[in-house]
């Protein structure tokens, strides 16, 4: 299975375990909700599809006749199939969260891991975001290295794009910090008991320590660096 096959697999089970749904419906929440879908078809959703009903980790289910006559209007041809998370898939889908290694922390499968977090047990939350920081700090290190090698050779657009990829990449990681903090705080409110005043950067819901603004900074979603000049860009 291929890095991209298998996010996409992980975020069809996710939204499926939320609620059955058609084709149709299942593409649209993957294009509105996962950015990283945008571009995808029916065409690679089909196959997808297919290929979990085999597994048994989804069934296939008649829609009704209200739901086939929404199907027709929205994607022009009638879908007469609901798709239902089995109990087996739903299992499966958890083994999937519970996984925080390397692959967890690049660039579009921690888009699709974070898209889930509401699911997401904390202390696994809080190592894929810890993962997800080591990386990108490692990038920034081979971003600077590159830049401080290659100044004298670049013209100024170039040096600019490259300074603008490093500026994201810092923003990513004060988000980032931000969120681990945030998840801390959550963690060690829960463990002082009832009555105990909440410590400075603690967030209301139980389910998750997201920080009150919840966007990443800069308006640029997880995963979404901008470019990477740790290449480099001389002939």
């Amino acid at each position: 299975m291929s890095r991209r096959s298998g996010i996409l697999e992980f975020a069809v089970l996710g939204l499926l375990r939320e609620s059955p749904m058609h084709g149709y419906e299942l593409r649209k929440r993957l294009n509105t909700s996962l950015g990283i879908f945008r571009a995808f078809s029916y065409g690679t959703l089909y196959p997808c599809l297919k290929t979990l009903v085999a597994n048994g980790w989804l069934i296939e289910e008649p829609g009704s006749a209200l739901e086939d006559a929404l199907a027709a209007s929205l994607a022009g041809r009638r879908a007469k199939i609901v798709y239902r998370l089995t109990a087996e898939g739903k299992e499966h889908f958890e083994e999937l969260l519970s996984h925080t290694g390397p692959d967890a922390w690049e660039d579009e499968h921690f888009a699709a891991r974070f898209a889930f977090f509401g699911q997401t047990e904390r202390e696994v939350r809080m190592r894929v975001l810890e993962g997800r920081r080591s990386r990108l700090e490692e990038r920034l290190e081979k971003m600077r290295a590159s830049l401080a090698r290659t100044r004298e050779r670049l013209d100024d657009y170039t040096l600019e794009l490259q300074r603008h990829g490093m500026e994201s990449v810092e923003r990513e990681v004060r988000w980032l910090n931000e969120l681990i903090e945030s998840e801390r705080a959550g963690r060690d409110q829960r463990r002082s008991g009832p009555g105990v005043p909440a410590e400075q950067g603690d967030t209301s819901g139980e389910a998750d320590g997201l920080p009150r603004r919840r966007d990443a900074p800069g308006g640029t979603p997880p995963g979404r660096a901008g470019p990477d000049p740790s290449a480099d860009t001389t002939k």
